[in-house]
């Protein structure tokens, strides 16, 4: 609320702009609107737009039923894609929700990030591999 201490002492925009270092254009819009409501018109107001189509108790029944895995909502692998969450989503909520949606509430909402499975064979051996590291690609490196 620098601006509006800065405007009730009558100082011109160019200078309130420099102080709080926003664009003068910004400045001149945050006085205009100073003039007709106070420092209570400068204050920041709730977003406005489509309330979620989650709230919040259903949001946590969501995260409950994602915690249990894939496998146990029916999937072959315990492995989640927006399209599977999608699913358990419209299971548990009854809402059905767009890709980009899903997307959002994983990471907005529950907090969730995007994790890619490791793309290795089951079957490796490290200590397999160290040894033909040592030992065989050295003999076959040889050899040329």
């Amino acid at each position: 609320m620098r601006a509006a201490e800065l405007f009730e002492q009558r100082r011109p925009s160019s200078e309130v702009a420099r102080v709080v270092g926003m664009h003068p254009e910004s400045v001149r819009r945050w006085k205009r609107l100073w003039e007709q409501g106070g420092a209570q018109a400068l204050r920041r107001r709730p977003a406005t737009g489509r309330p979620p189509k989650l709230d919040d108790a259903q949001v946590e029944q969501v995260r409950t039923a994602l915690e249990q895995g894939a496998r146990a909502h029916g999937f072959e692998a315990d492995l989640w894609t927006l399209e599977r969450v999608g699913v358990v989503v419209e299971r548990v909520a009854g809402v059905t929700l767009a890709r980009a949606s899903v997307w959002r509430l994983l990471t907005g909402r529950l907090g969730w990030s995007l994790q890619r499975p490791r793309r290795q064979a089951v079957e490796r051996d490290e200590s397999e591999i160290a040894r033909w590291v040592a030992h065989e690609w050295p003999r076959i490196k040889k050899g040329r």
